[in-house]
């Protein structure tokens, strides 16, 4: 896609810096009402109902069948992504928005020290899918749910992104919550830091004043999270020399 230069683009007009100083403390009003807001929904996060789940779900993992309670690795606490997945089709054909959020699970170690695991539940093939998590250069633990997806997603559509969260008591399991769509976002940097910019996202949908860069939109040459016809992410694995042949 192609890009306006420095000097076309559109751009804020310039202040001195008390003037600068004084929308910044305005908005910063804003912003501390918005990050208390997110504290009151995290709090009535917690004390939302649990639903009970049989943990002994088969799923598959790295030796073979195990359940959704082995999922866990001990821990009391667990968040699965179900990774979207398209069986059969190359790499560079895979969920653009699953790459995107998936490539940015980085350091699990924090989580872990709060008793909470992370793994990715892929609703496709075990052997094809890790194959292109290992294309990618991933390292949470992965496991294929193709055989159990109904169940586990009971009264959801199945195909579709989703994060959901359990918890263990002993060899008991409960669902505790769960999003999909846009609500996946929890999972991503990226997307937080290009807000702080004076550009943003560059996408289509945003609100942006006239003139300002936003050539990212719905469709296969230009959409978010692809480029040049594959997800963003695979060309530097490309060119670091990473197969990504999901056949072998």
């Amino acid at each position: 896609m192609g890009h306006l230069s420095e000097n076309e683009a559109a751009a804020p007009k310039v202040a001195d810096r008390t003037t600068f100083q004084a929308e910044v403390d305005a908005l910063r009003t804003r912003e501390k009402a918005h990050m208390r807001e997110g504290d009151e929904i995290a709090a009535a996060r917690r004390r939302l109902p649990m639903v009970a789940v049989d943990g002994r779900i088969p799923i598959i993992g790295k030796k073979g069948p195990t359940t959704l309670l082995d999922a866990f690795e001990g821990r009391r606490m667990l968040i699965a992504y179900y990774y979207m997945w398209f069986a059969g089709k190359p790499a560079a054909r895979q969920c653009q928005g699953c790459s995107w959020f998936t490539s940015q699970v980085r350091e699990l170690s924090y989580l872990h020290s709060r008793d909470v695991t992370y793994a990715t539940f892929c609703q496709g093939p075990y052997d094809e899918s890790v194959r292109y998590r290992d294309f990618m250069g991933w390292d949470m633990p992965w496991y294929s749910v193709t055989g159990s997806v109904d169940t586990l997603l009971a009264g959801r559509e199945v195909g579709s992104m989703y994060l959901v969260c359990y918890l263990r008591r002993g060899s008991d399991v409960f669902e505790t919550w769960w999003t999909t769509r846009r609500g996946v976002e929890a999972m991503d940097n990226s997307y937080r830091l290009l807000d702080l910019t004076v550009y943003g996202r560059q996408e289509e949908q945003e609100v942006s004043p006239p003139g300002w860069p936003q050539g990212w939109g719905e469709n296969e040459r230009v959409h978010p999270f692809r480029s040049d016809g594959r997800p963003i992410a695979q060309w530097q694995r490309l060119d670091a020399g990473f197969s990504d042949d999901l056949d072998t």
